[in-house]
């Protein structure tokens, strides 16, 4: 088989001109050789760029996510730790032979990150899944193809150590549009923003297991506004429901709010015991809105 260097008799589809049609075409076959190599070297594989900048928890959570989703039952052909392109895609070994004929097979039909998509499905994982926050970052600033810049940035990428597990995120604060208790939670850009808290007011995470939490960090405003002044950060056991939201019967505080922040490592030496929640209990009303950027924390095993 010889790799291609022009677009003479590969097929035009969608319409590219014939020097994107040679490079999606080329790109196919380098990564169905690689793939082919790569069978048999590991258990799993992971497909990445060399332009790609990774977060500083990468595999233990790689490790974790794979664990948690071989406990579920089921099965599954691809986890994505990035949302951009073919970065940060994961894959059993055992697949690698047939993921490496599928890119061959119809290397001239679509660009790789498209292929992949129909080669999950044809897996039978109807759904991707794609784990949130990001833990890999495009860095180059131009394309390989044609030397033209490249913009291109995952907005779910987050470096630092935190790595958030599942979890319902609830709050009795009244949220100001589309801005949900969630997004404080979630990776991303996303925020959430209440209207004046008072005093006793919460934002409450409520775990879908049992954590030990190890670190949190709560980031609260926006360019020195929508600060939260007066709130203690505090964990929680024993989940209780009702039909509004979940909750905790028992909290521990663990500290207080600085400047609308707080953060603090090596919680697990002052609750040794594994957590259902986390709560942000505001201690005094305030007129002003609050916007709470971020809720992180780190774990380890319970």
């Amino acid at each position: 088989m010889l790799i291609p260097d022009s677009a003479e008799g590969l097929k035009r589809n969608y319409n590219d001109p014939p020097d994107r049609v040679t490079f999606r075409s080329k790109q196919n076959l380098d990564y169905s050789f690689l793939i082919h190599y790569s069978a048999g070297l590991g258990q799993y594989y992971l497909q990445l760029e060399d332009d790609v900048l990774s977060a500083k928890n990468f595999l233990t959570t790689i490790r974790r996510r794979v664990e948690e989703q071989n406990s579920k039952r089921g099965t599954w052909a691809m986890l994505e730790f990035s949302t951009l392109g073919y970065i940060g895609k994961l894959y059993k070994s055992a697949h690698l032979p047939l993921l490496a004929r599928f890119l061959f097979l119809f290397y001239q039909e679509m660009p790789c990150d498209w292929l992949m998509g129909h080669f999950r499905e044809l897996m039978t994982q109807r759904e991707p899944i794609i784990f949130k926050p990001s833990l890999f970052q495009h860095m180059g600033m131009f394309s390989s193809f044609r030397g033209t810049y490249n913009k291109l940035k995952d907005k779910n990428f987050e470096e630092g150590v935190y790595n958030n597990p599942s979890a319902d995120v609830y709050s009795n604060m009244s949220t100001y549009q589309k801005n949900f208790p969630k997004l404080a939670w979630e990776a991303g850009e996303g925020f959430f923003w209440g209207r004046s808290p008072e005093k006793g007011s919460h934002l409450t995470v409520v775990f879908l297991t049992a954590t030990v939490v190890t670190g949190i960090l709560v980031e609260t405003g926006s360019g020195g506004k929508d600060l939260l002044y007066s709130a203690q950060v505090e964990l929680g056991q024993d989940v209780v429901s009702s039909k509004e939201e979940k909750t905790c019967k028992e909290f521990r505080s663990v500290g207080a709010l600085e400047n609308g922040r707080f953060e603090m490592s090596e919680v697990d030496k002052k609750i040794r015991s594994a957590s259902w929640c986390l709560r942000v209990l505001v201690t005094e009303a305030q007129k002003d809105w609050v916007i709470i950027q971020k809720v992180r924390i780190t774990t380890k095993p319970s």
